[in-house]
């Protein structure tokens, strides 16, 4: 192939030169070029490498059909593999690079698999699990092993930076009366008669101007459709793919806003992915020209024959100098015409003998019953041999010199969006196609999407289409008819393969993944006979392709080896995506530390202030722990809780779930929804209690404040607050609407401070206005108050402790937070207290035997973490019915239970999984859930299960084992309550 820029064609802006890198090389283009066309324009043959064999490629068509030209953009942190050359605009310092290939393209090792294809036939990865042919060497899972690494290694095309993506992403949604995809002549035609009948129209175009087919044609003026577009009110979204269709009218759109230039505003997303829901969706998004499957159909300088077309008139650039194309329908003598008016020597083969007009002004040869037999060339086509088509048996009649072949075995309509609906699309056999099926959705298929081929039909399949929808929404009742499929002249011939006379040949069905004539016939010999076996076993039409371009010919082929038609074998299933998207689209802005939603207690910055290492807790960051100079992790947490057990500590427990509940009939909804008694709490005093799912399994614990006859406050776990509360308002709502009794989130409305330790009291005297209402008589333990903090700041006062010494929770107007932080530290500091974190407190709480999410994880009852005697026996609530069923009230059942290490320098971890001396194997018979260094008693300690619980195993040496780890340790069990079982301290 010889390609170059030619002048009087082309709708390129010339006056804008812009320079860009092609495989360490510089050249220039021009404003309007795509990569693709500025490489052909620089007569650059090979772009990039075929997937198993490292076969040359050159650029094959004009559009997101593309195969050959998939290539590398940017470098570094920028690059971004696996582009189309074809969809990829050309702008200012654009670097690209080929792949699949080492050191280059131009010359690749890799193309060493080319003389080893025999052995790289279809589904050889799968052959491996039975060993290596030809002598079937090796066998079973060592052998695969050893050949995956290798085989992982080859699988790819291109390689993706490992750097963090600089580019940020969007999300956002509209609406609409009409959705209008593609912007040929019938999707402008549907979207100017929508528009006139006043409708909201969005009309959607991958390219980067409008006009889809139209673009190939001399007389046709983007901007002048565009305005008249816009004119109407008409909403278009250029550089926008339609990548999915999904129920109720939903569209998955992918707008590239950055990635096909190089501005200066780095605020401007890179894409922007659009969900749109309309109220009818007009599909007009074309059709795909197929190629033939004859012998070496890749070599550099094959292309379709439509896309030739659009690079002379659209981009000015004429793909040959002597050129013979290949057809079977009318399409091809339109494009024939042009290139012999801009200078080059055309011949078309046409397989039909006896046409029934005349295609041509006779200015270029035309010879009928011909098609192309073998291509001559590696890196370029020298010639090309032919064969008369007369003959089943094809053979080598002539060797016509050309350095290109351009194909047009016929045309598909992309029915892929429609396909995404369920649709099965049908075959059209007078045009050799599958066209739409019917959709039952407000779904309209026009143009040649809907297999009509004429222009002007596609203009009216356009207005029939608006008119279908308008008549379908209700707005108005108007008469319409879709022209019939078809439009040429002639009959199409089928013609999908021209079979080679050696054994084994290159006529390649799936040009990106190598899959050939000969792996269609290899899968019907080895049984993979349906359709979706076939694909799976070849890998055709999957990955970048999607079956755009070779679908059609490989169920041709199986077809004729069943000795079935072609609609008989059936269809792949179409999925979204129609084309590939990035990963990073679908993130948007949710990534790093926007991943999730972050949500920060009203002392963050107080916390970070006074030296906090924060870590994730649910959807809050809490401080960790509050390290010295040069302390880690475990020397922090251990100084803490050894400060709280020794004079006094300060913690935000803001992070809590906090549900105000009020109404008449609260009493009676707070007594359903715990297992423990409520309904004689007295107004001022504070309960824990614990929920049950519905199956009797515990679903969270914490504390229940009665404010009074008809108003509570309840808190929930950090973790399970936002599913308690909705199981609370799916209870009022669905099981309990007679229930008079509102619920409401105030979480974020109160900060919480826990303050712990023997010298509580103490600090609290000198931060409270009136330090008496803290005392044993105003505030016993489990009992709550109004106070006021020094300064008049009011607060409510809980005496609460998840540390097992003496404790109170501060509950204060989160807007005061900071102020209540800064009395109780000043004090704290004087009686030598500590800020402590999440870390030291969940010592704290192993070492009191107290349970958390690790311990109640989904699986464990009440009766399982020894609550059990706190359960009712004298009401009904949500989960007592199930709670003593079956194996949940069995005798062996896990029991909570504390563990030391017998060996008190050994430590273990969480998993470890407890078993039998002598007898280490299985799941055992039980599980430490946490672990911690306890400072009081000065070794490692554990929370776990075990079967039978404490009093089977207190006198028994048991085993740790953690196999993940290699770790084995002897264990003792003994109580949970590893510190002041009696609760002395508490009730200080």
């Amino acid at each position: 192939m010889s390609s170059q820029r030619i002048d009087n064609f082309g709708k390129i802006n010339r006056e804008k030169q812009f320079r860009f890198s092609w495989e360490n090389k510089n050249y220039f283009g021009y404003e309007g070029d795509s990569l693709a066309s500025a490489l052909l324009a620089n007569d650059i043959r090979i772009v990039g490498r075929s997937f198993k064999y490292h076969r040359p490629r050159g650029i094959m068509s004009c559009g997101v059909e593309e195969s050959g030209g998939l290539v590398t953009i940017g470098t570094g942190n920028k690059k971004d593999p696996n582009v189309r050359a074809t969809s990829q605009e050309l702008y200012e310092g654009l670097i690209a690079s080929g792949q699949n290939a080492f050191p280059s393209v131009n010359f690749d090792l890799g193309s060493v698999n080319n003389y080893l294809s025999r052995f790289f036939a279809a589904g050889f990865y799968y052959k491996t699990f039975m060993g290596i042919p030809p002598f079937e060497w090796g066998k079973g899972t060592a052998v695969w092993m050893f050949f995956e690494k290798f085989i992982r290694k080859a699988a790819g095309m291109g390689r993706v930076s490992r750097l963090p993506d600089p580019d940020i992403y969007e999300h956002a949604n509209d609406f609409c009366d009409i959705l209008v995809v593609g912007s040929g002549p019938a999707g402008i035609a549907a979207a100017k008669e929508a528009a006139d009948k006043k409708l909201d129209v969005i009309l959607v175009e991958q390219d980067n101007f409008i006009g889809g087919d139209q673009l190939s044609e001399t007389s046709f003026d983007s901007n002048d459709a565009l305005a008249e577009l816009r004119s109407l009110g008409v909403r278009v979204m250029k550089r926008t793919t339609a990548f999915g269709l999904y129920d109720n009218c939903v569209l998955g759109l992918i707008e590239r806003v950055k990635d096909q230039s190089n501005p200066i505003n780095k605020e401007l997303p890179k894409q922007r992915f659009w969900i749109v829901r309309a109220k009818h969706v007009i599909i007009g998004s074309g059709a795909f020209e197929r190629h033939i499957a004859f012998n070496n159909n890749d070599v550099p300088g094959s292309m379709t024959v439509n896309a030739s077309k659009h690079y002379l008139n659209r981009y000015g650039v004429l793909t040959g100098k002597n050129i013979v194309i290949s057809t079977n329908n009318d399409s091809a003598y339109g494009t024939a015409e042009a290139l012999l008016k801009a200078g080059a020597k055309v011949i078309v083969l046409d397989n039909r003998e006896n046409l029934n007009s005349n295609l041509t002004n006779n200015n270029f040869e035309v010879r009928n019953g011909v098609v192309p037999y073998n291509i001559n060339g590696t890196r370029e086509i020298k010639s090309l041999d032919i064969a008369d088509s007369v003959n089943s048996t094809y053979k080598k009649i002539d060797t016509i010199t050309c350095d290109q072949v351009l194909m047009s075995g016929g045309w598909s309509p992309a029915v892929h969006l429609l396909s995404h609906r369920g649709v099965k699309p049908k075959w059209n056999s007078e045009n050799q196609c599958f066209i739409p099926g019917e959709a039952k959705e407000n779904i309209t298929m026009i143009g040649s999407a809907r297999g009509i081929w004429g222009k002007d039909d596609c203009t009216a399949s356009g207005i029939a289409g608006a008119l279908d929808a308008v008549n379908r929404l209700g707005i108005s009742k108007t008469n319409y008819f879709f022209p019939k499929q078809g439009g040429w002249k002639n009959s199409i011939e089928p013609l999908y393969e021209v079979k080679y006379k050696k054994s084994r040949s290159k006529s390649f069905v799936d040009f990106q993944h190598d899959v050939t004539c000969d792996d269609i016939r290899l899968a019907h010999r080895e049984g993979f006979i349906s359709v979706e076996h076939l694909k799976r076993y070849t890998t055709l039409g999957m990955a970048n392709d999607q079956g755009k371009m070779g679908n059609i010919i490989g169920l041709s082929l199986m077809a004729d080896l069943l000795g079935k038609e072609i609609p008989d074998v059936g269809t792949t299933t179409f999925r979204p995506p129609f084309t590939p998207v990035s990963i990073g689209a679908l993130a948007g802005r949710s990534v790093g530390k926007h991943f999730m939603p972050l949500r920060t207690t009203p002392m963050h910055q107080w916390n970070l202030n006074n030296g906090a290492t924060m870590i994730d807790a649910g959807l809050y960051q809490r401080p960790w722990y509050f390290p010295k100079k040069n302390e880690t992790i475990n020397d922090a947490y251990i100084r803490e809780a050894a400060t709280v057990r020794k004079t006094v500590g300060i913690c935000d427990v803001t992070s809590l779930g906090k549900i105000a509940i009020q109404g008449s009939d609260s009493t009676e909804f707070i007594n359903r929804v715990y297992s423990n008694a409520f309904a004689k709490l007295p107004i001022n005093k504070t309960r824990y209690g614990i929920m049950l799912r519905d199956d009797g399994l515990v679903l969270d614990d914490g504390t229940c404040w009665r404010i009074s006859e008809t108003e509570y406050f309840m808190t929930t776990s950090t973790a399970q607050a936002g599913r308690v509360m909705a199981f609370l308002e799916e209870l009022l709502q669905v099981r309990w609407p007679d229930l008079k009794v509102n619920v409401t989130s105030v979480s974020e409305q109160w900060g919480v401070a826990a303050i712990s330790g023997p010298k509580t009291r103490e600090v609290l005297d000198e931060c409270l206005e009136d330090s008496s209402v803290i005392c044993n008589d105003n505030l016993p333990y489990m009992g709550f108050i109004s106070a006021n903090l020094k300064g008049g700041i009011p607060c409510k006062i809980a005496r609460i402790s998840f540390s097992g010494e003496l404790g109170f929770e501060i509950y204060i107007l989160a807007d005061y937070a900071n102020k209540m932080m800064d009395i109780l530290w000043n004090s704290a500091k004087k009686f030598d207290g500590c800020l402590y974190g999440l870390e030291a407190l969940g010592a704290l709480r192993v070492e009191k035997g107290h349970v958390t999410g690790a311990e109640l994880d989904g699986r464990t009852t009440i009766d399982d973490v020894g609550l059990g005697k706190m359960a009712s026996n004298k009401k009904s609530y949500v989960g007592s019915a199930m709670r003593k069923r079956g194996v949940l009230s069995a005798e062996d059942r896990e029991k909570l239970v504390g563990f030391f290490p017998v060996n008190k320098k050994d430590t273990f971890d969480s998993g470890t999984i407890i078993c039998e001396k002598n007898n280490i194997k299985g799941f055992g018979i039980g599980r430490v859930t946490s672990v911690t260094h306890s400072p009081e008693l000065g070794h490692w300690i554990g929370l776990g299960f075990i079967k039978g619980g404490v009093e089977k195993w207190k006198d028994t040496i048991v085993v740790g084992s953690d196999p993940i780890r290699n770790k084995e340790m002897e264990i003792q069990v003994v109580s949970p309550h590893m510190i002041d079982p009696e609760g002395k301290r508490l009730h200080a």
